[in-house]
């Protein structure tokens, strides 16, 4: 049995719904994960693995994510989740009011981890515009003002099954699932 540790009920069910692919079950692990302060969102998530690893002695995933605004020199990046519960998406969208390159990425590092065994991550990543004004309800975070490329809809404006065709964590998980499945 895989848990992924996670609170964010919508990232579970996005991750689930990938994992079924390859027949895969997924349970949520519905605890904080500790959040370091780090540069990188993969030292984030793999601390975070090896933490919860020592109380925790089942097979897990930890997924860490980003939005990185060129414009910005890669801000908020791993920060994303703080900045987005303090300035949340229409602080992002007034830091970049007069700005016209709008180009960015989201990443996503998913690490595994099981009792006694190396942590082992896998690295997703899509790259996109910041939009000029939040669309869309559904996503979480930054999805309303997130539009990557190759689609004319920001993440919150398409489904769970049409944001896992482009996504960042559908890359990380399905390097993850065919990986493990081998």
């Amino acid at each position: 049995m895989l848990y992924l540790v996670t609170s964010n009920l919508n990232k579970f069910n996005e991750a689930k719904l990938i994992l079924e692919e390859y027949r895969l079950t997924l349970q949520r692990l519905p605890i904080e994960k500790l959040e370091i302060q780090a540069d990188t969102i993969q030292d984030i998530s793999e601390y975070a693995t090896k933490v919860i690893l020592e109380q925790n002695k089942k097979e897990i995933l930890v997924e860490d994510a980003g939005l990185f605004i060129d414009a910005l020199n890669g801000f908020p990046g791993p920060y994303s989740s703080y900045i987005y519960k303090t300035i949340r998406c229409e602080g992002i969208l007034n830091l970049l009011k007069s700005e016209t390159k709008r180009t960015a990425s989201f990443k996503a590092v998913l690490s595994y981890g099981r009792p006694k065994n190396e942590v082992i991550s896998f690295l997703g990543e899509i790259k996109g515009q910041i939009v000029y004004s939040v669309r869309g309800s559904g996503g979480f975070g930054f999805d309303p003002i997130f539009k990557p490329n190759g689609s004319n809809k920001t993440f919150a404006e398409m489904s769970i099954s049409q944001k896992n065709q482009f996504s960042h964590r559908m890359q990380a998980l399905k390097q993850f699932a065919e990986w493990y499945v081998q």
